[in-house]
């Protein structure tokens, strides 16, 4: 999938600016979830952008950081305002990079099933005890402290993003990742 790809995505409807915030930090954490579980840092990102042709958006380190600081979870946050064209310049890097790690996201839903089914906690596993860890730590360090956010908490967000990167990976997983954007940001708006 290319730069025009994007514009194949089902843009229905364009956010409204109010919708933005909620969907720079969904980006954000969705992203940080596929670099927890697969261990993938921006150099991944940037050769991914590189290889659909989203370079000028994100042509290096800098840039990156810049947009992943639009979001408002973010520590220094609002550095950057993040338009329309890089927010689906990023479903369309998150998607193909989830497409790439597939097995991986398979390999710890099944995990997480299986100690689901026997009630045990995730961390039982290697794989999602690394991936929460991974998680938090990562979170903790580059997000606001929100007390309203308990490790509990913090280990069902990791958890649920997990699940999300499944549907994300398979095919049409961009078109997906944009309903559910535009969605949960819709709803947010609305409360």
């Amino acid at each position: 999938m290319d730069a025009s790809a994007a514009d194949n995505l089902l843009f229905s409807q364009a956010p409204v600016p109010a919708q933005l915030d909620d969907i720079k930090a969904q980006l954000d954490l969705i992203l940080l979830a596929l670099e927890a579980l697969a261990g993938l840092g921006s150099e991944a990102v940037l050769a991914a952008a590189q290889t659909l042709g989203f370079a000028a958006l994100m042509s290096d380190r800098v840039s990156l950081w810049r947009l992943r600081q639009s979001s408002p979870l973010r520590k220094g946050q609002g550095r950057k305002k993040l338009d329309i064209e890089e927010a689906k310049a990023l479903v369309v890097v998150i998607c193909h990079l989830a497409q790439q790690q597939r097995s991986s996201i398979r390999q710890a839903i099944a995990k997480l099933e299986e100690l689901t089914a026997k009630k045990q906690p995730p961390y039982q596993a290697a794989i999602l005890g690394d991936y929460l860890d991974a998680f938090s730590n990562t979170y903790q360090e580059r997000m606001e402290e929100s007390p309203a956010f308990s490790h509990q908490g913090l280990e069902q967000l990791a958890l649920r993003l997990l699940i999300d990167l499944l549907f994300y990976s398979a095919p049409n997983g961009d078109r997906r990742l944009w309903l559910a954007l535009l969605e949960r940001s819709r709803r947010k708006a609305l409360t």
